[in-house]
């Protein structure tokens, strides 16, 4: 099964696919979509929409797993929940599969402590695709983890 998770932001989102075969799972692509601070940000959103649409087919997911809406700063809620509103409309114009994790499951489900620290996560998503470093940009790690937080769940919805 193959799980494309994504990491939401207008300036930068990050993508991480992985392929999980039982209890193995391994990296297939990994890294970010960035859109200019001194871009209008309807301009920033069509680009994120039309960058989906290309990385998306490219990787043929079998489920994407999107980190839910957890509130920050109040102006950077808003920019994030635009970015997810593309997500979310590109998701279902693909009739992609979707599941939706906040950072706290993410951190429960890679280091059993659901305040841990973005070491700790970035530490166990290198430790559980073999990586020979810490992935980056963060974004990307971010993302990485919550695809592997979807593999966790892969018996569940591989029925």
């Amino acid at each position: 099964m193959r799980i494309l998770g994504l990491d939401p932001g207008l300036a930068t989102l990050g993508y991480g696919c992985i392929e999980v075969q039982g209890n193995t799972c391994q990296v297939c692509d990994f890294g970010v979509i960035t859109t200019p601070a001194d871009t209008a940000v309807g301009d920033r959103l069509r680009s994120l929409y039309n960058d989906l649409h290309t990385l998306i087919p490219a990787l043929q997911p079998d489920w994407v797993a999107l980190e839910r809406l957890f509130f920050y700063k109040m102006s950077h809620t808003i920019v994030v929940a635009q970015a997810r509103g593309v997500i979310l409309l590109v998701l279902s114009q693909l009739q992609c599969p979707l599941m939706e994790f906040t950072p706290p499951q993410v951190k429960q489900a890679l280091t059993g402590y659901g305040n841990a620290a973005k070491i700790a996560v970035q530490q166990a998503v290198q430790r559980e695709l073999q990586l020979p470093q810490l992935p980056r940009p963060d974004d990307a790690a971010d993302a990485l983890a919550i695809a592997l937080t979807a593999g966790r769940y892969a018996d569940t919805i591989n029925r």
